[in-house]
């Protein structure tokens, strides 16, 4: 994983009734190395949709819960001067494996929603967006010189991660 990635399987606790899950604690220290949330968002994609490339310049990391659906969440390190230049991680997470996924701002990142019904994805910030003046780098999801690191062409959101 690239460093700063982590994550931290949920607890689902069943009753009767359903089940209940907490999804972010501030007392996770351990995982969330002293980020604060300052913001929540929900994002609903339909199957298929990807949501890709983008990077934060401003120290904002991201949280994404993936709790309907399924989606592909990747990173990608495109950082000069970093040791894991080039690397990409992908990450399966859906309703069946509820995660939370920490990813910080200064990789690329996004993801698709998988499978054959539309993802809703709840993602906490550590900064707010500021309308007036984004901090985003964007990129397109198809961006060539995105490469992927096993096969060594531009990243495919439609290849299988066990290939």
């Amino acid at each position: 994983m690239l460093p700063g990635i982590k994550i931290r399987e949920v607890t689902k606790f069943p009753d009767e009734r359903g089940s209940f899950a907490e999804i972010f604690r501030d007392d996770w220290t351990d995982f969330i190395e002293g980020d604060k949330i300052l913001q929540a968002n929900l994002s609903y994609s339909y199957p298929g949709m990807i949501r890709a490339w983008h990077r934060h310049h401003r120290g904002q990391v991201d949280y994404f819960i993936t709790v309907r659906g399924a989606t592909k969440i990747c990173a990608y390190d495109d950082i000069p001067e970093s040791a894991s230049r080039g690397h990409l991680d992908e990450i399966i997470s859906s309703e069946e494996k509820v995660q939370c996924v920490r990813i910080p701002g200064v990789y690329y990142h996004g993801f698709k929603s998988i499978g054959y019904e539309p993802a809703l994805v709840v993602y906490l910030t550590t900064r707010m967006y500021n309308y007036k003046n984004p901090d985003e780098e964007r990129r397109l999801w198809n961006d060539p010189t995105i490469i992927d690191p096993r096969t060594k062409k531009s990243y495919d959101w439609d290849a299988l991660p066990h290939k």
